[in-house]
């Protein structure tokens, strides 16, 4: 096959991503610019290809592009988070990393890959205004939040009512707090109970997911912003000024990009905080809690998280035990799950079978106790409207005995990926099922946000 022929089957594939790329030749011509890149640009892809690149961007040079700066220095770039102005006018969002492609000590070409972060942007910025717009506890009040304290949390295990009652005591001070628990055991029900029955109850209470959004937006939303500071800057209080006097819940700090963790242990060092872009330094007094889905051992070893900062937060270690290592607290569940599901689709069950119990203690939980919920929604959605009892045959979710899990049990010939995805899939169908294929009953039945449960639905393709 010739290299001419190999370069067509590449910009086909590249034509089919979602991130945009943008490729220079030795010479500064443009020889691959794929779909993504032209719909975030807003320019067509013959107004480009086989250009020069100075041609097309013409306010662009080897000090302020990437691309050109790469070319002419072989200075590569990582995640850079840029804004700038389409031939529209319309601003740009990207996170872009840029890297020469170096042969026999030769740059033969330059590669950028551009993220359009535009909207998750413009998503934030509307995330701030509205928690500024609550303006704290006093206007929150009248609002509908769904407030947890410890009176809402269940559990008779030894091993979990331990846990509580170092929760307990942590409630008593400001001290950090580093929560660690699979997904579904309940991390952030516990935080919520540390501050609503602790000395920070009447004053704000924040959590903020560090997966959800790419470093360079996660920075500005928990320190803000000050106008001038980039192009589009507004000046804005992030979440820490926002939770001043409160608690600040980061969840999943094993995802917090490696330098954005260093600005914040200098928080938790320093007490104060500077927005992005502003020269000011504003105290704050923030009591921390931080959550992993994963051991502390594994995130440190992985470098997921400093170790100075994990031990800045780790003043009062939580571990939630997972539900496989609760079974005294199975049917307790089931039971409540039961009642709950009775109501929602009009249901009569008044008892589940004792070999349906059997299998359910046998079960080893890997979505833990929101999965449990899951299994018995499904049930209950199975049953008849005139049946009493839940069996076996009910539990269509899947084969409880046959899918038990301990990682070498009978997952077939599928990784634990791939099974965990199809295990997923079934909870969707049947929850979908059971409200009737109500995508925003299902969301809320299944404790998801609607548009995550719509992306899923298009991920499995799942027809209704």
């Amino acid at each position: 096959m010739k290299a001419k022929e190999y370069l067509s089957i590449l910009q086909e594939i590249l034509h089919h991503i979602d991130e945009g790329v943008h490729v220079l030749d030795r010479n500064g011509n443009t020889i691959i610019y794929n779909e993504s890149m032209s719909r975030l640009e807003k320019m067509e892809t013959n107004e480009v290809m086989k250009k020069p690149f100075g041609e097309v961007f013409k306010n662009l040079n080897s000090e302020n592009s990437t691309l050109l700066k790469a070319l002419k220095y072989g200075v590569p770039t990582f995640n850079l988070n840029q804004t700038y102005l389409n031939k529209y006018g319309k601003e740009i969002k990207t996170i872009n990393t840029t890297f020469p492609v170096v042969i026999n000590g030769q740059i033969i070409a330059v590669v950028e890959i551009a993220k359009n972060i535009t909207k998750m942007a413009e998503m934030s910025q509307i995330i701030l205004k509205l928690r500024n717009e609550i303006g704290g506890p006093e206007k929150a009040k009248n609002k509908r939040i769904k407030k947890y304290n410890f009176n809402n949390i269940l559990g008779n295990s030894r091993n979990f009512v331990n846990v509580i009652q170092r929760a307990r005591k942590a409630s008593e001070n400001s001290a950090s707090v580093f929560i660690f628990g699979e997904t579904g055991t309940g991390k952030e029900l516990i935080a919520q109970s540390i501050h609503y029955e602790g000395i920070r109850k009447n004053k704000t209470f924040i959590a903020q997911n560090c997966a959800a959004l790419p470093g360079s937006l996660l920075e500005g939303l928990l320190f803000g912003t000050e106008k001038g500071g980039f192009t589009g800057a507004v000046d804005r209080a992030g979440l820490f000024e926002q939770a001043n006097g409160g608690t600040l819940l980061l969840d999943e700090i094993n995802s917090m990009p490696y330098e954005l963790q260093a600005k914040l242990l200098r928080v938790l060092q320093e007490n104060y905080i500077r927005r992005v872009g502003g020269t000011m330094d504003i105290p704050i007094d923030v009591r921390i809690i931080a959550t992993s889905n994963e051991p502390p051992e594994v995130i440190l070893k992985e470098n997921k998280i400093r170790k100075d900062l994990y031990y800045r937060l780790n003043v009062i270690q939580l571990n939630i035990p997972p539900l496989r290592d609760r079974k005294d607290d199975v049917l307790m569940f089931a039971n409540m799950f039961m009642h709950k599901y009775n109501n929602k689709f009009n249901k009569k069950i008044l008892s589940i079978s004792k070999e349906a119990q059997d299998s359910l203690l046998k079960y080893d939980y890997p979505g833990n106790v929101r999965e449990l919920e899951n299994i018995i929604m499904s049930a209950i959605s199975m049953a008849d409207d005139d049946e009493i009892t839940l069996n076996k045959n009910h539990f269509t979710y899947f084969n409880l005995d046959r899918e038990h899990i301990n990682i070498e049990y009978c997952m077939g010939d599928t990784g634990i990926n791939e099974y965990l995805e199809d295990l997923e899939k079934k909870i969707i169908e049947n929850a979908l099922k059971g409200n009737g294929h109500n995508v925003t009953k299902s969301a809320e039945a299944l404790k998801i946000k609607r548009q995550t449960l719509q992306h899923k639905i298009k991920k499995y393709g799942i027809k209704f």
